[in-house]
């Protein structure tokens, strides 16, 4: 119970409360307009001019609602408050206009609004007005229950939709969470693997420059190539992230794209082999068939040991797709390593959509990455 009350006390204000719009200022009209009128029409209320004005004086606070709740709330009710006193100095009837329910809206508003302390202070400082009001106007018991239901109702309807906003806040937050991730895991794949590529390049054009001049150049076109797609593929992802509206890209690329990694004449070679029908997997599948092998190819290039080899098989088996990505490189002995931010990627996934990772070292040498996918995405 003390944990509850401590953090309803330090609830703050919720975000993203609208400023002072034209539906406040139409707001405030009316209700100014309703006062004026309802004080010209009741002549046998007593206190005429004086209860008008203070009807009139509560308008402002309308506008304060949102941005000061606690202030409105005690502008107005201690307005509703002073009636309450007048009437019980001059022993009247009742003296309130019926605009002056406009507190009501200010008590909605503090709890919608309002800190979970401006909630506390406030609520408090309405109820005892609220007894006060009652007991001046010697309600009874029936007008008691009826006006302490209407009150505790507003005050759960401004919980409920401030629970609500709060609830969509949260899912919009975590939505923003999932697409960064997302985000993190496209760049890593997308850049580690074009970057190891230009290493491994500029490597081999290290080994043949002074033995083989002439193969320089191809060495140096085929890192510019690999830079250029890095680029084109970067901002393909910003220009996407940047734009509000839809915009035209190029599509993320998929099993119909991986003999574009296979590579010959270079050390490690690599080979790309697809079997079986491959034509409509799932949209995600697709890509995240491609990201698998091409994460997988970074790993090998970047880590495999006096490797010569590298593999991409992909084969259609039944309603599922499996990918093995295996090298012939040296394992080194001892205990396997702990996995890195690339094979923790990939099997999340796999995992997203349903299917399994394994990675480890081959019996017979070299690593092998070993990814089973439903061809249609899980529901």
């Amino acid at each position: 119970m003390v944990t509850l009350r401590r953090s309803v006390w330090h609830e703050p204000r919720p975000v993203g409360a609208p400023p002072v719009g034209r539906l406040d200022w139409l707001l405030v009209g009316v209700l100014a307009t309703a006062a004026l009128v309802e004080g010209v029409m009741r002549p046998d209320l007593a206190w005429r001019p004086l209860v008008t004005v203070l009807a009139l004086a509560l308008m402002p606070a309308l506008l304060w609602r949102r941005a000061r709740p606690l202030t409105a709330v005690l502008i107005g009710w201690s307005l509703a408050g002073l009636l309450s006193i007048l009437q019980l100095t001059a022993r009247t009837g009742d003296l309130g206009l019926y605009s002056m329910t406009a507190v009501l809206i200010l008590l909605y508003s503090l709890v919608r609004w309002g800190s979970g302390r401006e909630i506390v202070l406030g609520t408090a400082f309405v109820t005892v007005v609220v007894a006060l009001g009652m007991y001046a106007a010697a309600t009874g018991w029936a007008d008691v229950f009826g006006g302490s239901v209407l009150l505790l109702l507003v005050v759960a309807l401004a919980a409920v939709f401030r629970y609500r906003a709060d609830l969509w806040h949260r899912q919009r937050r975590e939505i923003r969470n999932e697409e960064r991730v997302a985000l993190a895991r496209e760049l890593h794949d997308t850049v580690a693997h074009h970057v190891s590529a230009i290493a491994v390049q500029a490597q081999a054009g290290g080994a043949v420059a002074g033995v083989q001049p002439e193969k320089a150049a191809e060495v140096l076109a085929a890192i510019e190539s690999e830079a250029s797609r890095t680029l084109a593929e970067m901002r393909s992802m910003v220009r996407v992230l940047r734009e509000v509206e839809a915009v035209a890209y190029s599509p993320r690329p998929g099993v119909a794209d991986l003999p574009d990694l296979a590579r010959a004449g270079t050390t490690p070679a690599v080979e790309v082999s697809l079997a079986g029908s491959l034509s409509r997997p799932a949209p995600a599948v697709d890509a995240a068939l491609y990201r698998l092998a091409q994460e997988s190819l970074t790993n090998a290039l970047r880590h495999a040991r006096n490797a010569t080899r590298v593999r991409i098989d992909v084969q259609r088996e039944g309603d599922t797709v499996r990918l093995r990505v295996s090298d012939d490189g040296q394992t080194e002995p001892g205990p396997v390593p702990e996995p890195g931010f690339g094979l923790l990627g990939m099997a999340e996934r796999a995992r997203l959509l349903g299917g399994s990772f394994a990675a480890g070292p081959a019996p017979e040498g070299g690593w092998v990455v070993e990814t089973v996918l439903p061809v249609g995405t899980p529901s």
